[in-house]
């Protein structure tokens, strides 16, 4: 798979709800249509931010069959798996291959926190059980397993681990992994406000979170830092990084859906167990994306 493939924003967005807790597929085309139109190179749907583990697996699968008709090829569509077995996840990637998914974004499994054999051979299984290209996602804070550079190094024979999501909030691992693994991955940054530090350092891609919120700034801010403008980066990074920490909170679907909301582009509705915010929590979250709203810089338009 060409790295073209692999570079630039995949944002991972968010599944939109009713207040029943159903889904609202149009809602998440709509948003996902705004978001293509903001210059993303993929999308990723039913992350960790587009609530993958609530959702029963039937739904998930609607989920993709409707966003690879909505998206109709424009940007590559991958899907989250992260499933408590093996067995389960290579069952999900054939399914999501067949529904016309691009490639997945893959978590170890869920539940069970395997050591570092263990989940090495989860994540082969799961590539033999497709043709799909993969993503490695690397969140040890959220997930209990660290993928390591030389872990990578190890994985590196298995032609489907094309990329790797980078999410342990260490910005020193993008150096480690390239002097490690040089470009056999596309590296893609994970965690949102540490987005200019890791670009600096290289990385091809990033799958933003709360930049879904603010698409034409999250873009034009990734734009900036592919061209090497770092004054003109850092401007749009400061104004960004209180929305951006936003994103790293274990309470991180529920501010972000709430900054969806608060622009204009979903609702804030939650699968339970979460619960949308209230009280002082939801004040001071609001506070956070309100400000952000009235102070959003000025960009020029997309040609």
């Amino acid at each position: 798979m060409s790295k073209p493939f692999w570079s630039g924003v995949f944002p991972a967005i968010t599944t939109q709800l009713k207040r029943d807790q159903s889904l609202d597929l149009d809602a998440t085309a709509a948003h996902a249509e705004i978001l293509i139109q903001s210059g993303v190179t993929g999308l990723v749907f039913l992350g960790s931010l587009g609530e993958n583990q609530p959702l029963r697996g039937e739904e998930k699968r609607r989920v993709i069959e409707a966003m690879v008709k909505a998206v109709n090829g424009r940007v590559k569509v991958l899907s989250g798996v992260a499933e408590t077995s093996t067995a389960e996840a290579c069952r999900y990637a054939r399914d999501v291959e067949k529904l016309g998914a691009d490639g997945v974004m893959l978590m170890p499994a869920m539940l069970y926190k395997g050591d570092p054999r263990e989940t090495m051979a989860h994540f082969r299984t799961v590539a033999k059980a497709s043709g799909l290209p993969i993503m490695i996602y690397n969140n040890p804070i959220s997930y209990g397993n660290d993928l390591t550079p030389e872990m990578f190094a190890q994985l590196a024979d298995e032609k489907k681990f094309v990329a790797l999501k980078e999410s342990s909030g260490d910005v020193r691992r993008i150096t480690d992994l390239h002097n490690t693994v040089g470009d056999r991955y596309a590296i893609f940054t994970g965690v949102d406000n540490l987005a200019l530090e890791a670009s600096i350092l290289g990385i091809d891609g990033w799958v933003a979170g709360s930049g879904i919120a603010f698409p034409r700034e999250n873009q034009y801010f990734w734009e900036l830092t592919r061209r090497g403008e770092w004054e003109k980066a850092r401007e749009i990074y400061r104004w960004f990084t209180p929305l951006l920490h936003l994103d790293v909170s274990p309470k991180f679907v529920q501010y972000i859906k709430l900054a969806v909301q608060e622009t204009g582009l979903g609702k804030e509705y939650v699968r339970a167990p979460r619960l949308t915010l209230t009280g002082e929590e939801r004040r001071r979250v609001l506070k956070i994306i309100r400000d952000g709203i009235q102070n959003r810089p000025k960009i020029p338009k997309r040609k």
